[in-house]
């Protein structure tokens, strides 16, 4: 088993405060793979003290010497990539096969893109006689989740180091393996001491720590919404920047003219990858009322075909659950939707078939759902799909709407401008028409309580910078 109690603070790794050690567990096996330390407000206190002292320093690097240090742990992450990918797997249960595909190069990603972005960035434009000075905003905490782990902590490391901020991470102390890989990846890029620090810690302590610390500038937290009014609510005595990236609940529109089949099915595996833990998974499939029954038999056929079990066997399509409290979170929900009269098409309670240990699920299939119901309301953060019935195409826009969440949406349609239209009128941050990818020099963020500010390219610099008018900067001199 790993000891892994230290934190990363001004360039070292030190031991806490004051040891609390947490078990790391395999979700498959629910055997203890590591041992962490979880940190204190006193650990919070060093680390972004290291960050402030290093800012000072850091915010005046040129953008093309922050380039070089992107370009370095580039460079570092791509021959630890397979590393990565195993890291994921055995700390939250993704299929080795997704962690390969998706999860740690997503990581790579975000700092391939930004650093695209920093090569062309203009800082500094000329307004008449006032520049407009773009600068980076200072110390800034990054809180974490366990879902896509590498995703979540590049697409916030990569534009902070970008901007010329330094940092303290508090990555998901379910999943904080490859938090630590990072970590040991950017020591040997050779950041400057204190640019980037990291510690372990659960959110009502060290996640509180970082949101309230009057030295931090900027919080950029994502999780759950509840998790995000707590993380605003501790830094608004001191004013300072909160990016949010939190909970969806996002409608997939089946227009009456799409290529129902394909679509079905493709809305379905979407769901339920990574055992349905992502945040904008498309939940709530919405599909025309005369073809529920069509819908109910794709959908079953589907989550059938996929395989459920270890996530490091070639052919397993759904692992287990990332903890134990969200399996049971899961199997509430899913008793709740059989509870207020959902029919159950396939899955339902407890373990798969001849599994007895690990916090696997069934994939599980809900038709005629009304938007009402709980499942239906609720982010259930598992491998459970809603088909909610619609009349028309108003009706299918009024019903994605009828959510207090606003991160995704999707919509499939034969016709290319019809499903153009629809987008538009889905009040969400983001929109996937006709099953498109992801892009990450695009922009992620949501509507409501799906949060605020973006992340990713561009945008997800922007965030981490300040701006400054400086009037009279090219005056003539009278």
């Amino acid at each position: 088993m790993k000891d892994c109690r230290q934190f990363y603070i001004d360039g070292k790794w030190v031991n806490p405060t004051e040891p609390r050690d947490l078990a790391v567990v395999n979700p498959a096996n629910e055997e203890p793979i590591a041992t962490i330390s979880l940190g204190s407000a006193a650990d919070v206190g060093k680390a972004v003290d290291a960050a402030k002292r290093a800012f000072e320093t850091y915010f005046q690097t040129t953008p093309e010497e922050r380039l070089g240090f992107l370009r370095r742990i580039i460079e570092i992450y791509q021959s630890k990539q397979d590393e990565m990918a195993r890291t994921i797997s055995e700390e939250m249960g993704a299929p080795l096969s997704l962690s390969r595909a998706a999860q740690a190069p997503s990581g790579l990603a975000h700092f391939l893109e930004i650093a695209r972005v920093l090569g062309q960035y203009q800082f500094e434009q000329l307004q008449g006689s006032t520049l407009m000075r773009k600068e980076p905003i200072g110390v800034c905490g990054l809180i974490t989740p366990w879902n896509w782990p590498m995703n979540q902590i590049a697409c916030k490391v990569a534009p902070a180091l970008a901007a010329g901020c330094t940092m303290v991470l508090k990555p998901s102390e379910i999943a904080p393996l490859s938090a630590i890989l990072l970590t040991q990846i950017l020591h040997e890029a050779g950041l400057p001491p204190g640019v980037f620090n990291m510690l372990n810690g659960e959110g009502p302590t060290v996640g509180s720590a970082i949101s309230s610390h009057p030295d931090v500038a900027m919080v950029s937290f994502t999780g759950s919404t509840r998790g995000g009014i707590s993380v605003a609510m501790a830094a608004a005595p001191t004013v300072k920047r909160v990016t949010q990236e939190l909970g969806g609940k996002s409608a997939n529109i089946i227009l009456d003219d799409a290529d129902f089949a394909k679509a079905v099915k493709e809305g379905v595996l979407a769901c339920i990858r990574n055992t349905g833990q992502s945040c904008n998974a498309p939940t709530r499939m919405l599909v025309p009322r005369f073809k529920m029954t069509e819908a109910a038999a794709i959908g079953k056929s589907a989550v059938e075909a996929a395989r459920v079990g270890d996530p490091f066997a070639e052919d397993t399509a759904i692992g287990p659950l990332a903890s134990k409290a969200q399996f049971e979170k899961v199997q509430r929900l899913i008793h709740k939707g059989i509870e207020e009269g959902a029919n159950l098409v396939a899955g339902g309670p407890g373990r798969p078939e001849g599994i007895n240990k690990g916090f696997f699920v069934k994939p599980t299939i809900f038709l005629d759902v009304h938007n009402h119901m709980t499942i239906a309301r609720e982010e259930i953060f598992g491998p459970v799909l809603c088909i909610i019935p619609y009349e028309d195409e108003d009706d299918a826009v009024r019903i994605a709407n009828d959510t207090p969440y606003g991160l995704s949406g999707y919509v499939t349609s034969g016709n290319a401008e019809r499903a153009r239209q629809v987008a538009k009128r889905i009040r969400s941050g983001n929109v996937h028409i006709n099953g498109a990818r992801l892009d990450f020099s695009g922009c992620f963020g949501g509507f409501k309580q799906s949060g605020n500010g973006r992340e990713w390219g561009e945008a997800g610099l922007e965030e981490f910078l300040e701006l400054k008018a400086i009037f009279g900067y090219a005056a003539s001199r009278k």
